[in-house]
């Protein structure tokens, strides 16, 4: 199935710490959003829309450069805003597949991919998802109860809807209410959203200490490849 896809890296990336916004802070020596456009772009998608800051629009050429079959459209003030520039400018019928993909996740690959993409045979929308392995807490300072994690799934990106469905989806949100997922989005919208399995991999850098690990990530991906 031939997909499109949507990369939202218009975020500041604030508890990143200081320095660039984390879309655009080295990795393995390239800029983070490339090892996403890259990676979707290896995985057979047809077209990749980048969603950047309005003050980002002149490096992303640069940071993408040598890259073929995508462009950049400006986002909005939220993620919901900039996802919703994405899908605007996404050339997709109504049932064909459409990925939305944070830039901070930059270690997708086909495999992660294809399995969306089968999931979408069954369902409006496929995320990948792994259990919630630790014991769960509510409260502030104190612990006011242990939560139950039977059930519990941590959703990652990217994730895979039938364009027209999330397209109107969005549509639909209510204004003034930001959505924590665009599965989120479909579910309130009444479509149905698989799960698939996971992967550790698809972390997303969040900390200064997740940029630490991402990079033996990286070292280690780039001795496979000279050695494959």
């Amino acid at each position: 199935m031939s997909f499109a896809a949507v990369v939202v890296a218009a975020g500041a990336g604030l508890r990143a710490g200081p320095g660039e916004p984390k879309a655009w802070r080295t990795l393995g020596g390239k800029p983070l959003v490339r090892w996403s456009v890259e990676g979707l772009l290896s995985a057979g998608a047809r077209e990749v829309v980048v969603v950047v800051a309005h003050d980002r629009m002149g490096q992303v050429d640069e940071a993408l450069a040598g890259l073929v079959q995508w462009r950049a459209v400006t986002g909005g003030r939220t993620r919901a805003e900039s996802v919703l520039a994405g899908l605007a400018a996404v050339n997709a019928s109504r049932n064909q597949a459409v990925l939305i993909h944070d830039a901070a996740r930059p270690f997708v690959t086909r495999e992660h991919v294809d399995r969306l993409l089968a999931a979408l045979d069954v369902a409006d929308g496929a995320i990948p998802a792994l259990p919630v392995p630790d014991t769960l807490k509510r409260g502030d300072g104190l612990v006011d109860e242990t939560v139950p994690r039977d059930g519990l799934w941590r959703a990652q990106t990217p994730q895979a809807f039938k364009a027209g469905r999330i397209k109107a989806a969005y549509r639909r949100w209510p204004t003034g209410e930001e959505p924590t997922d665009d599965a989120s989005v479909m579910e309130r919208a009444g479509g149905h959203v698989a799960m698939v399995p996971g992967d550790p991999m698809l972390m997303k850098l969040t900390y200064p200490q997740d940029f630490l690990l991402a990079e033996q990530l990286a070292a280690g991906r780039r001795i496979i490849r000279l050695w494959s």
